[in-house]
C-alpha cells in the first residue's frame, strides 16, 4: 500500500473524508495524514499533501474517519479468576500464566483501536514485563503504563497483590521500590474497595498527611500519583493531598449512602485532577443506571472525565466500546466522549506531546472507521485500519460484549445495603 521514500524511510500517505485530530472542535474535511519511522509528519487537507510526498501512494478511506488511537486508563494485567494452566500443581506456573495472559489481554485492546493503556494494579510485576515486551518487539499490543501492584495497607484494598505500608518511611520505601522496578506511575487504595471483603470502601485507608507523602514522592521521581477512591472521605483527602488522577469517584459516604458531593466536584475540577468514572452501582439502586453513575454530576461541575474503564477486573477488554456508548448514555456529548478517549486520555496518563492527537511529530497511533463517530458512536466498530505506531495492527474477531450481569450478594449493592442495615441495627436497643 506504501512506496519507499526516497529519503529512505517507510512513508505513507492516508487520506480519508475526515480526521478528527483529538483538539477540541478541530475536524478537518476530506484531510491526510502523512506517518514514517513512526510518527506523523504531516496531517492536513487532502488537496495541499507537500510535494515531496507526491509519489507515495495514498491509502484512500473516502467514507471513512481517522482519529487519534483509542486509550483506556484503567486496565489490570494478570489472569482473572478461574484461569490457570491445566496441570497438577498450577501454582507453580501463575508468574508465568499471568504474562501469557496479559499479553491476550493486550492483543484484544488492540483490536478495539487502543493504542496505549495504563494499568492501575498488577501482580507479579506483570504489567512492566509486557510494556518491555511490546517495547523491544517481542509482542504486539498498545503501549503500557505499568503501575506494578497498588499500593495498600496491611490488609487493605488488594493486599493480596504484596504492596502494604504502614508508615511515612514505609511509603516513600515502596514509592521507590516501584520506580527501581520500573513503575511509570504510582497507584494507592485511598479507600477500601469491592474485591476485597472487609475493607470498608466508604472509609479512607490513609490519612492526608500519607497522601501527600505519596505525591511528593512521586512527583520527585517524575511519576503521577493515581488514587484508587470509592468513599467521599477518601476523596476528599485525596484531592486535599494533590494527587494527579482519581480511579471510580464514586462518593460513598459513611452510612453506605451514594451521594454526589457538589462542591467536592467543583474543587477536583478546580485542580485538574483527572478522573475516570468507572463506577460500582449506586445505592440505594437506580433505575436503569449507567455502568458511569457519576459521569455527568461530574462533567457538569467541569471536571476532566477521561475513559478508564477497570477492565481486566470488572469489565474485559472487548467491552471499551459499550463503556463509551454508556458515557453517551449518562448525557456526555460525543465530542466530550472521543476527547476523553483519545487527547486527554493521553495527558491522563503522561503521554501528553506523544499520543493522543493527530499532529507533527506526535506517535503514529490511528484508527480508521467507516463512518462518522461524531454522529454516531457505533462507527467506532467499524475498524477499516488499525495503527499503532506507524506499523499496522491486524486485529482478532472480539466477543460481544452486553453489560454487566445482575450483582451477587458478593456485589457492591449487596455490600452497601449490608452497611446500612449494620448502622440501622447499631440504633437499636439503645436502653
Amino acid at each position: 500500500m506504501s512506496d519507499e521514500h526516497p529519503h529512505g524511510d517507510s512513508t505513507r500517505v492516508i487520506s480519508a473524508g475526515k480526521i478528527i485530530t483529538g483538539k477540541p472542535g478541530e475536524v478537518k474535511e476530506r484531510a491526510s495524514v502523512v506517518i514514517g519511522n513512526g510518527n506523523i509528519k504531516w496531517v492536513g487537507s487532502t488537496d495541499d499533501i507537500p510535494v515531496e510526498y507526491a509519489d507515495v501512494t495514498q491509502e484512500r478511506y473516502p467514507s471513512s474517519t481517522i482519529l487519534p488511537g483509542l486509550i483506556e486508563t484503567h486496565a489490570h494485567f494478570g489472569a482473572r479468576n478461574g484461569s490457570q494452566p491445566n496441570v497438577p500443581n498450577p501454582e507453580l506456573h501463575v508468574q508465568g500464566w499471568n504474562a501469557l495472559y496479559s499479553a491476550k489481554v493486550l492483543h484484544q485492546l488492540a483490536s478495539i483501536g487502543i493504542t496505549s493503556v495504563q494499568s492501575l494494579g498488577s501482580k507479579f510485576y506483570t504489567d512492566v514485563a509486557v510494556s518491555q515486551a511490546v517495547e523491544q518487539g517481542l509482542i504486539e499490543g498498545p503501549r503500557v503504563v505499568p503501575a506494578e501492584p497498588m499500593i495498600t495497607t496491611t490488609g487493605g484494598h488488594d493486599w493480596k497483590d504484596g504492596s502494604e505500608v504502614d508508615s511515612l518511611d514505609d511509603i516513600r520505601h515502596a514509592v521507590r521500590e516501584h520506580h527501581k522496578a520500573g513503575a511509570a506511575v504510582i497507584k494507592v487504595a485511598a479507600t477500601g474497595g469491592f474485591m476485597t471483603p472487609g475493607t470498608a470502601q466508604w472509609n479512607a485507608q490513609f490519612t492526608t498527611e500519607e497522601l501527600r507523602v505519596f505525591v511528593d514522592e512521586a512527583h520527585r521521581l517524575g511519576k503521577h500519583l493515581a488514587v484508587h477512591a470509592h468513599g467521599t472521605q477518601g476523596i476528599r483527602r485525596a484531592v486535599d493531598a494533590g494527587v494527579d488522577y482519581i480511579a471510580h469517584a464514586t462518593f460513598i459516604d459513611e452510612d453506605g449512602i451514594t451521594r454526589f458531593d457538589g462542591s467536592l466536584a467543583d474543587r477536583i475540577a478546580d485542580a485538574g485532577i483527572y478522573v475516570d468514572v468507572a463506577s460500582p452501582p449506586s445505592y440505594p439502586p437506580v433505575a436503569h443506571e449507567t455502568i458511569a453513575p457519576r459521569a455527568f454530576d461530574l462533567f457538569s461541575h467541569g471536571v476532566r472525565i477521561v475513559t478508564g474503564h477497570d477492565i481486566g477486573a470488572v469489565i474485559p477488554p472487548y467491552g471499551y466500546l459499550y463503556g463509551l456508548e454508556q458515557l453517551e448514555l449518562a448525557g456526555i456529548p460525543r465530542s466530550e466522549i472521543l476527547i476523553a478517549a483519545t487527547s486527554r486520555a493521553a495527558a491522563a496518563i503522561g503521554l501528553a506531546g506523544v499520543a493522543g492527537v493527530i499532529e507533527r511529530d506526535y506517535s503514529a497511533d490511528l484508527l480508521v472507521v467507516d463512518g462518522d463517530p461524531l454522529k454516531d458512536l457505533k462507527a467506532l466498530h467499524n475498524r477499516q485500519l488499525i495503527v499503532i505506531r506507524g506499523k499496522n495492527f491486524i486485529p482478532e474477531k472480539l466477543p460481544t460484549y452486553e453489560g454487566r450481569k445482575v450483582p451477587s450478594q458478593a456485589g457492591p449493592v449487596s455490600v452497601l445495603g449490608r452497611r446500612s442495615e449494620a448502622l440501622r441495627r447499631q440504633q437499636l436497643q439503645q436502653w
